[in-house]
């Protein structure tokens, strides 16, 4: 049949009345042509290696079923095509997908936003979006973080494409605070860091509003925020108790108002990266020691790197803005 396409080819028919009078399809003929043209015979050529196992429907599969629910493991990717008796590797399985664009990554860890959530987020970018640069330079920043003894454990991987990183099928939502481990508080301004107060047992309105009085403004002065200085906090709770708001009041500190499940928007959170980094380096051997290092590291913290998170804190509004509320890469 082959050679009969490129007899009548030769014969000077098209595409068109070869597929006629073969009764074959018009790509068939176009392949076997371009075969013959690039190769000089129509005959199968030896293959540089074994045909693939998986057929172009599998990868169909494959890529759906990742697609669909990116936590999907290559092990149960695997039992799938054994259900259309394709059996192949799990690794296989792992390579095609990295082919295409899905390569297996740790799912980014963010704070679960309801509908109420993101409207806030969005409002507050909006709203904040053209404020000069001296406003966010005299915000006190602060923050609670919980400090582990020996790291954060692993979690599993999820398939994504390149720029997914943050939808939200891919990331695992958290709520705040997961032995072995220390709770601070801390501040820091676009001048350099606050004070750094370690939580001795349950943290209430009570202790908050302790930390506040022992920290806050000694922190002011410190940093040498201008009289028209704004105090940030989250939503938590004992932030907004009522006796905590009425402490607030009574003591004249100016809150900036916060849109909960908001981390990203506070630049605090990269310098908690930087002092568990710098911390978990010295390694630690107990919870004494612990606490002694996170003092040191926080201390450490050059200005420079305070400065520039908040000459950069434009980006972080633009950046809500850009994904209508939603995750963020910060």
């Amino acid at each position: 049949m082959r050679t009969e396409v490129i007899e009548i080819y030769q014969s000077g028919k098209g595409y068109k009345a070869i597929s006629k009078a073969l009764g074959l399809q018009r790509t068939t003929v176009r392949a076997i042509i371009h075969k013959w043209q690039k190769h000089g015979t129509v005959v199968n050529l030896p293959r540089s290696g074994r045909p693939t196992k998986i057929t172009p429907r599998a990868q169909r599969r494959l890529i759906r079923e990742v697609t669909k629910d990116p936590r999907t493991t290559s092990k149960e990717l695997q039992a799938s095509l054994a259900s259309i008796k394709v059996s192949v590797h799990d690794s296989t399985i792992r390579k095609r997908l990295g082919k295409n664009g899905l390569h297996g990554r740790f799912p980014r860890r963010k704070p679960l936003l309801s509908k109420k959530n993101i409207r806030a987020r969005l409002n507050f970018a909006k709203k904040h979006l053209n404020d000069c640069q001296d406003f966010w330079e005299n915000t006190l920043w602060t923050d609670e973080t919980k400090v582990e003894l020996f790291g954060r454990q692993m979690s599993r991987y999820i398939w994504r494409k390149r720029n997914t990183a943050f939808q939200k099928k891919n990331i695992i939502p958290t709520v705040k605070y997961g032995g072995g481990s220390v709770m601070v508080w801390g501040c820091f301004a676009a001048s350099g860091p606050g004070r750094l107060a370690v939580i001795d047992g349950t943290m209430n309105s009570t202790v908050y509003q302790k930390i506040l009085k022992e920290n806050v403004r000694p922190s002011v002065r410190q940093l040498k925020l201008k009289r028209s200085w704004v105090l940030q906090q989250d939503n938590d709770p004992k932030h907004t108790s009522k006796s905590t708001s009425e402490w607030l009041k009574k003591n004249k500190m100016k809150t900036l108002e916060w849109p909960s499940q908001s981390p990203d928007l506070n630049p605090i959170e990269m310098l908690w990266h930087d002092l568990k980094k710098a911390v978990h380096a010295r390694k630690p051997s107990n919870k004494a020691e612990l606490q002694q290092f996170c003092k040191d590291e926080w201390a450490k913290i050059p200005p420079e790197r305070c400065k520039r998170l908040i000459a950069s804190y434009h980006k972080r509004l633009i950046a809500v803005i850009a994904a209508k509320g939603g995750p963020t890469s910060y």
